[in-house]
């Protein structure tokens, strides 16, 4: 017990540290939280992807219910982002378990989400307040649904909601940030927990570990909610762009790292 009891406690603390640096950034601090419980957690292979999930399903309501009273819900966007990620997820679910339950090619999946990622907050610039933001390029729905659904599988084999993936093209494309956030991050509410219920079904089959780790994906997502919100309070008082170098920074040696332990 005691040692379970740690376990909570350190997931609580680093999910709250990871939530705090990345939230400023604009990702998800599931992103990180896969290599940590991999690494310093130790959460077998397949159940750390949907205790990953589980944590969205924890931490983004309160964000969510931010944007709510702010009267930004995401409309039409967010129902069309979830109508493709949230088939997507449970389709990455039958692949992670059914083809790579192993960690080796689990390591280089993981390495092929964090080092573009991390390349892209190097190279990128966010968008300046005082410069007029550009009509957007309408992605056709048929299109984003697609996309959509590619998202959200490599979200269900990875442990991401999706809306981390997703943010960068939608803004890309001319979409003001304050329409993507909340619909970005509502497709990762919805399609986190139906990826948590697919994982859980799929484990009543399976003779490895596929349940989410109940206990510390709730630590985790307490300890993403609390500092996804210390870090957006925190945001308007950091340099942007040293923030997104930063992390940047971070999550391509991370991935430096998964990949040369999926190789070696």
């Amino acid at each position: 017990m005691p040692d379970t009891l740690w376990t909570e406690v350190v997931a609580l603390i680093a999910a709250y540290l990871i939530a705090v640096i990345t939230t400023p950034a604009g990702i998800s601090g599931a992103v990180l939280l896969l290599p940590f419980q991999i690494s310093v957690l130790a959460t077998p292979s397949p159940s750390v992807t949907p205790t990953n999930l589980l944590y969205n399903v924890v931490a983004t309501p309160g964000a969510l219910y931010r944007y709510w009273r702010q009267g930004q819900t995401g409309g039409r966007l967010a129902l069309v982002l979830i109508a493709g990620t949230l088939p997507g997820v449970i389709a990455g679910s039958f692949i992670r378990v059914k083809l790579i339950p192993g960690p080796r090619v689990f390591d280089v999946l993981v390495a092929g989400v964090l080092i573009p990622l991390g390349i892209w907050l190097v190279l990128s610039r966010p968008a300046r307040p005082d410069v007029p933001h550009r009509p957007a390029w309408m992605i056709p729905v048929p299109l984003l649904v697609i996309l959509a659904v590619v998202v959200g599988c490599v979200g269900g084999i990875y442990g991401l909601g999706g809306g981390a993936l997703l943010a960068p093209v939608l803004i890309g494309s001319g979409r003001k940030p304050s329409e993507v956030a909340p619909a970005a991050l509502a497709s990762t509410f919805v399609t986190s927990a139906g990826g948590v219920i697919t994982f859980t079904i799929l484990s009543l089959h399976q003779h490895i570990p596929v349940a989410p780790d109940w206990p510390t994906g709730i630590a985790l997502g307490l300890g993403g909610l609390a500092g996804g919100y210390t870090g957006a309070r925190l945001q308007s008082r950091m340099p942007d762009v040293l923030i997104r170098r930063l992390v940047g920074v971070l999550v391509t040696a991370i991935g430096a790292y998964f990949l040369s332990s999926g190789l070696g």
